[in-house]
C-alpha cells in the first residue's frame, strides 16, 4: 500500500498546532484518518504516527537491523550529555542500559520504599485544617527531594540545598513552554557571540550542577560505598562485560538522566493522581477503605501493591500520559507494518496517547476509571506509559512505587479537597504535559 493519508495543511501550521494543543491536534488527526497517518505533508523522510497495538508490538519488537532508535535532540543533549541513555544507540545504549539496571533491581526498593514515605510525612507534618497548597509545586518539592536522596544520597546541608536549587531552576528554564523550541537557538547564540541570555544562564547553571555532581563522584570514589545506598554508590561498583567501570563522564551523564527523568514526570503524575483521587468521591471512598492498614508500622513495599491504590496510579498514566510517544525510530531496511511498506529513512512514531485513548481496548477512554485495570491486564502494547522495547523508561518502577507510596502517604495523614473543584486538562510545559496549577486545602487530619 502507498503511504497513509494524513492532513493536507502546511507543515509549520501542523508543527504549531502540535505544539500548542497537542492533545486536542492528536485527536482531530486520528478522528480523520484513522489508526495510522502521516503528518508534515510530503515532506521527506515521511513522518507516520501508529497506534495499533499489533503496529506498536511489530515496531517495539523490531530488530535494529530494520529499525534504529534516533537518539535526543541537541537540547536534551546539551542538558543530559553523549553518554545519557537518551542519547546512546546500538551496542552503546545496550551496554549503558546493563550498567543502569543495578540500582533498580527489586531488593533495592525496599529501601526506596522508606526514603520516599519519611520524606512525604516531612514536607506535610506541620500542615493542619485551613492549609491551602498548590498541588503541583508541594508534588516537585516531594520529587527533588526524592531524587536527591535516592540518586545522590544527600538529605540535608549547604551541597543538599545548593544542588537542589540549581536543579530546580534549571529545569524551570529548561521546561519553560516555548524553551523546547527557543532554547537551542539561544545556546548557538550564547555560543558564537559570548552574549549574556537565557542560554548564558542555562550554561552558567549546569556548570554549576556539573562541579557539584563531580566533586561528589570524586568524594566517593576514596570513601567506602558499602556505607552508601544511594544509585552513585552502586554506580560506582558496577561493571561492564570486560571490567571496565563507568567513567567520570558516563557517570555525571547517567546520574542526570536519572534526575531529568524522574522529576519533573513524576510530581505531574503524582498531581494528577491526588487531584483525580479528590475530584471523584466514589474513587476516594474505595481508596480510603483500602488505605486502612496503612500504619507507620506497615510495610512500605507491601502497601505499594494495594489493588486500588495500584489501579489508580496507572489510570492516571493512562488518561495523561506524561510523554505523547517514545523516541522516534528511522526505517533502515524495507519493512512491512499495518500493509503500508515503509522504505529507508521513514521516520516511525508511536503515539501512547492515542494508545491509551482506544475504544476497544479502553471502553470511555476519556472517563477516569480504575476499575479497568481490575478487570484485566493489558498487554505492553495496549499500556504503554513508560514507552516500550529496549528504549522503555528505565526508572519505570520507581516512579510508579513513588507515585503509589505519597499518594498512599498523604491520604492516610490528611482530609483534603479542591478548593475550586474542576474539570482540568493539561497543558504543555517544553517537552512533556503536566497539570494546570491547582489548589487543594487541608480540611482534616487523620
Amino acid at each position: 500500500m502507498s503511504l497513509p493519508r494524513g492532513p493536507k495543511t502546511s507543515s509549520f501550521v501542523q508543527t504549531t498546532q502540535f505544539f500548542l494543543r497537542p492533545l486536542e491536534t492528536l485527536d482531530v488527526w486520528h478522528q480523520d484518518y484513522g489508526d495510522t497517518f502521516r503528518v508534515l505533508g510530503n515532506e521527506l523522510p515521511a513522518t507516520i504516527f501508529f497506534s495499533n497495538p499489533e503496529a506498536i508490538e511489530k515496531i517495539f519488537t523490531a530488530s535494529p537491523e530494520y529499525l534504529k532508535s534516533t537518539q535526543s535532540n541537541n537540547l536534551l543533549k546539551s542538558l543530559l550529555g553523549d553518554n545519557s541513555l537518551l542519547s546512546l544507540s546500538g551496542e552503546q545504549h545496550e551496554r549503558q542500559r546493563r550498567m543502569l539496571l543495578p540500582p533498580f533491581h527489586s531488593e533495592r526498593m525496599h529501601d526506596y520504599s522508606q526514603i520516599i514515605c519519611a520524606i512525604t510525612e516531612e514536607v506535610i507534618s506541620e500542615w493542619t485544617p485551613g492549609k491551602i497548597f498548590v498541588v503541583h509545586s508541594v508534588m516537585k518539592e516531594i520529587s527533588v527531594r526524592v531524587i536527591l536522596n535516592i540518586v545522590f544520597g544527600l538529605q540535608m546541608g549547604d551541597r543538599y540545598n545548593h544542588l537542589r536549587q540549581l536543579l530546580i531552576s534549571l529545569f524551570d528554564i529548561f521546561h519553560h513552554p516555548l524553551n523546547s523550541i527557543l532554547l537551542p537557538f539561544l545556546l548557538v547564540l550564547q555560543k558564537k557571540s559570548g552574549l549574556w541570555s537565557m542560554g548564558g544562564n542555562f550554561i552558567v547553571q549546569l556548570q554549576q550542577i556539573d562541579q557539584l555532581v563531580y566533586a561528589l563522584i570524586a568524594e566517593r570514589k576514596v570513601q567506602c560505598n558499602s556505607m552508601h545506598k544511594d544509585i552513585l554508590a552502586m554506580l560506582l561498583e558496577v561493571r561492564d562485560e570486560s571490567g571496565k567501570p563507568m567513567t567520570e563522564t558516563e557517570l555525571r551523564d547517567s546520574l542526570l538522566t536519572l534526575v531529568f527523568a524522574g522529576y519533573e514526570t513524576t510530581s505531574a503524575a503524582l498531581s494528577w493522581a491526588l487531584y483525580w483521587s479528590c475530584y471523584l468521591p466514589e474513587v476516594h471512598k474505595k481508596l480510603l477503605a483500602e488505605l486502612n492498614c496503612f500504619t507507620p508500622a506497615s510495610n512500605k513495599s507491601e502497601i505499594a501493591r494495594l489493588p486500588y491504590l495500584s489501579a489508580i496510579c496507572s489510570e492516571t498514566l493512562r488518561l495523561y500520559p506524561i510523554s505523547l510517544m517514545p523516541f522516534s525510530r528511522f526505517v533502515r531496511k524495507p519493512m512491512e507494518i499495518m500493509g503500508y511498506r515503509l522504505e529507508p529513512e521513514t521516520v516511525v512514531n508511536v503515539s501512547i496517547y492515542l494508545a491509551h485513548q482506544r475504544e476497544e481496548v479502553y471502553p470511555e477512554p476519556k472517563r477516569f476509571n480504575p476499575e479497568r485495570f481490575l478487570e484485566r491486564q493489558f498487554s505492553p502494547y495496549e499500556y504503554l506509559p513508560f514507552g516500550g522495547g529496549n528504549r522503555r523508561c528505565i526508572g519505570a518502577a520507581l516512579a510508579q512505587l513513588e507515585i503509589k507510596l505519597v499518594l498512599a502517604t498523604i491520604l492516610s495523614r490528611l482530609q483534603l479537597a479542591l478548593v475550586t473543584p474542576r474539570s482540568m486538562k493539561p497543558v504543555r510545559r517544553g517537552l512533556i504535559m503536566v497539570p494546570p496549577n491547582f489548589e487543594m486545602v487541608v480540611t482534616g487530619v487523620r
